[in-house]
């Protein structure tokens, strides 16, 4: 039983002058395109994941046409990759683009974005949070019923990926949501992490849009928070890319998660 993961998130394919906040230039959105194809260059020479895991957030909202097309974009690009591409929907995806249009590009049409796959020995299941922009970030009801059934119904060791996080994380420190945290934590969080805790077979969270490396262990579970492709390290322009992608590789016991890029982190998480 051992499974390697890649996982890219918050890619943001968008304008040719990058996303500014606060007056400062924070996404080098710019550069998306030619760091993604870095990303699955990476992947498939030096780390031939199992699977290709895109943690959402694909494209700034721009509006329908454009957004449509940079998104199809970075899934032809995603697509390169020698693993299999398993996709998370993120917030931005979602505010011009449908559930029908993510599907499609998913090369699932007609299907939830919620889902689960088995590879490996191991359990996977996709979580689709939903924001609604500057209010909040839910998970309805109707998912986490699905997910208490679906965790009963595996004997497998199960990941969970999703975009938002469902930890408890302390965001004082975050250049995005220090302001915010209501628009970075998923607000029925308790609520999904007692499914998850009381089936007593996940292994590890998944997760990205803070813009940050971060872990949480809360009741065993590891909650891994992946930095973006394309977030500006520096304070401003002309700006350096965190050029951020992580390999996890799990096995019987332990899960060893390694973020590459301009903004490192390791993690060993023993079972």
């Amino acid at each position: 039983m051992a499974l390697t993961i890649g996982l890219v998130t918050d890619l943001h394919f968008g304008s040719a002058t990058g996303a500014f906040f606060e007056g400062r230039l924070r996404k080098l959105s710019h550069e998306a395109p030619a760091l993604t194809r870095a990303v699955v260059r990476a992947m498939n020479e030096t780390h031939r994941p199992d699977l290709l895991v895109n943690l959402g957030d694909d494209i700034e909202d721009e509006g329908r046409d454009v957004d449509l097309a940079r998104y199809a974009e970075c899934q032809a690009i995603l697509r390169t990759a020698d693993a299999e591409l398993v996709n998370v929907a993120g917030n931005h995806d979602l505010i011009t683009l449908n559930r029908d249009d993510l599907a499609r590009l998913w090369q699932r049409e007609g299907q939830p974005l919620y889902y689960a796959l088995d590879r490996s020995g191991f359990h996977l299941v996709v979580l689709h949070t939903i924001e609604r922009k500057d209010v909040e970030v839910r998970i309805t009801h109707a998912q986490l019923e699905w997910l208490a059934h679906d965790l009963a119904a595996t004997s497998l060791p199960v990941v969970v990926l999703m975009h938002h996080p469902a930890s408890e994380q302390d965001l004082a420190s975050s250049f995005w949501f220090h302001r915010a945290p209501h628009l970075a934590l998923v607000q029925e969080r308790a609520e999904l992490r007692a499914i998850l805790e009381a089936s007593g077979k996940v292994r590890v969270v998944f997760n990205g849009h803070v813009h940050r490396n971060h872990l949480d262990v809360i009741r065993g579970i590891p909650y891994v928070t992946i930095q973006s492709l394309i977030e500006n390290l520096d304070d401003d322009a002309p700006g350096r890319p965190a050029a951020a992608y992580a390999v996890a590789h799990l096995d019987e016991g332990r899960t060893l998660v390694r973020v590459h890029g301009n903004n490192p982190a390791e993690y060993q998480l023993e079972v």
